[in-house]
This record gives C-alpha cells, sequence and structure tokens, in this order.
C-alpha cells in the first residue's frame, strides 16, 4: 500500500486530482454501489433540492467499458500528464484555474442542448486532448488502443468522428469540448507559432490566492501561460537563442560596441 501511494504522489497535481475525481466517481457506479442517477447533472434536482455536488460529479463519470479505459489512460492520464510536466511545467495552478474556467465554457456552451440529464466527461477529455493536441511536440504520434498509429494532431478530429458514428445526440454533447479547447488554445496560447501568446494570456493566469493554495511561487507578470508560448513552440521545432555577449568584454552595450578593435585611431603621418 505505501508503494502505492508512493507511485500515486509521483503524479502531478492537477493530473492526479482529474484522475482520482474520475475513478471515485466512475468506479462506484460500474460496481453498482450507487445509482448513476446520483452522479449525473440535472438542473431541475441542483436547483430545486440543492444537490450540487451533480456539478461536480457529471464531470467525472465516465460511464464504463473499453471508452472509458481509453479516455482515462490517453485523453486524460497521458495528456494531462504531457500538458502538466512541458508547456504548463512549474505552473499547476494556471493548469488548474485554466481547467476549471474551461469546465465552466463547457457547461455554459451545453445549455441548448436541453437534456434533463447532462454528463459533461466526454466534452471535457475533448477539450484536454484538443489543447495538449496544439501544444504537442510537431510530428507527434499517439496509438489508438495500440493497434494504430496517428498524429496526435488528429485525435480531436478523430474522436469526434467516433462520436459521429454513434449517433447526433453523441457528436452534439462532445462538440462544446471542441469549441471551448480552441478557445483555451487560442485565447491563451495564441494560434501562430512564435507568438507573444494569446488575448487572454494574462488573465488566464492563476489569481494570487488560488496560486498560493496549490504552492504555486509567484512569478513575474510575462512568466504567465502566455509567456509560455515559448515553451510550446520548443517543443514544436522553434527554439530562440539569446544573442552572446563578448566574453570579458566590459564594453557598454551601444553604436559604439560592435566587438572589433579598431586601433588606437592614430592621425595620418605619425
Amino acid at each position: 500500500m505505501d508503494d502505492l501511494i508512493r507511485e500515486v504522489k509521483k503524479i502531478p497535481p492537477v493530473t492526479r486530482l482529474v484522475l482520482l475525481s474520475s475513478l471515485g466517481v466512475t468506479v462506484p457506479c460500474m460496481l453498482h454501489m450507487i445509482s448513476t442517477y446520483h452522479v449525473v447533472y440535472s438542473s431541475a434536482l441542483v436547483v430545486r433540492n440543492l444537490e450540487i455536488w451533480r456539478i461536480y460529479t457529471s464531470f467525472f463519470y465516465g460511464g464504463g467499458g473499453l471508452g472509458y479505459i481509453f479516455d482515462l489512460t490517453d485523453s486524460l492520464s497521458r495528456t494531462m500528464d504531457q500538458l502538466e510536466t512541458t508547456p504548463y511545467r512549474k505552473k499547476s495552478a494556471d493548469l488548474a484555474w485554466q481547467l476549471l474556467v474551461s469546465a465552466v465554457g463547457i457547461f455554459v456552451t451545453s445549455i441548448p442542448l436541453r437534456s434533463p440529464y447532462r454528463i459533461f466527461w466526454r466534452p471535457l477529455c475533448l477539450a484536454i486532448v484538443y489543447i495538449g493536441s496544439r501544444l504537442a511536440p510537431l510530428g507527434a504520434q499517439t496509438s489508438i488502443f495500440g493497434l494504430v498509429t496517428v498524429p496526435v494532431r488528429y485525435m480531436p478530429y478523430i474522436m469526434l468522428a467516433f462520436d459521429a458514428l454513434s449517433g447526433p445526440e453523441a457528436i452534439a454533447t462532445a462538440l462544446p469540448g471542441a469549441i471551448i479547447g480552441h478557445l483555451w488554445w487560442w485565447g491563451v496560447w495564441g494560434s501562430a507559432i512564435g507568438g507573444g501568446g494569446g488575448i487572454l494570456s494574462y488573465w488566464a493566469r492563476a489569481p494570487r490566492w488560488f496560486a498560493d493554495w496549490m504552492g504555486q511561487e509567484r512569478t513575474h507578470v510575462s512568466d504567465g501561460p502566455g509567456a509560455g508560448v515559448g515553451s510550446a513552440n520548443a517543443g514544436r521545432g522553434v527554439q530562440i537563442i539569446p544573442p552572446r555577449r563578448m566574453a570579458d568584454d566590459p564594453t557598454p552595450a551601444g553604436p559604439a560596441a560592435t566587438g572589433y578593435n579598431w586601433g588606437r585611431g592614430n592621425r595620418l603621418g605619425n
């Protein structure tokens, strides 16, 4: 048991929270310990009976079966770990905050569906896979059930294609995740390689109280998620190297400091 706890603690904090939340909600339903009815979202039950836990559990109930195993191991576990250890390295609070805002966005964009009972697991997975695919190294590949290898960049569209095969209701449920995932990438990171971050990069940083609560060190304003574009682009084949300075050169930088020795400037005839 101690070994298991140590292994779990090795998982980055936000990834660990998401995985344990999903297992904690889905597994009891699979074992018939609790009814699925008590974890899905229902606006009537939330408002009238104040069953507010449904807002949380509806994002982490995966249903079960091979689809859930694939979503849990690939969409969440692998993608979240890569996000938290690469573009969001030492910025777990920013990742958690942006994930929370994305969940709110998924909830709002799902309102037009007008279904009495809703589950937000699939759109949440799709949003995470979308942002992960855009920030993945150029040419990175992944496998589907260990059988077919495809570029990571195409994974959101493959997931939508599978949902389309399941019927219009399935793809309508998942589509808000793709929309929010795209807004996440465009708003926080920017759509151009080498850019300075998206238009929402400044506001996407976790509030101070949230960062302090998660133990994230405070950084300079320019070190927020928008500044992380350099980290993401480095994984996509772009490496930014600062200009070199002349070794042992005390001359201050300026128009005359070219690095060349032009002599003492003697007059002609001397």
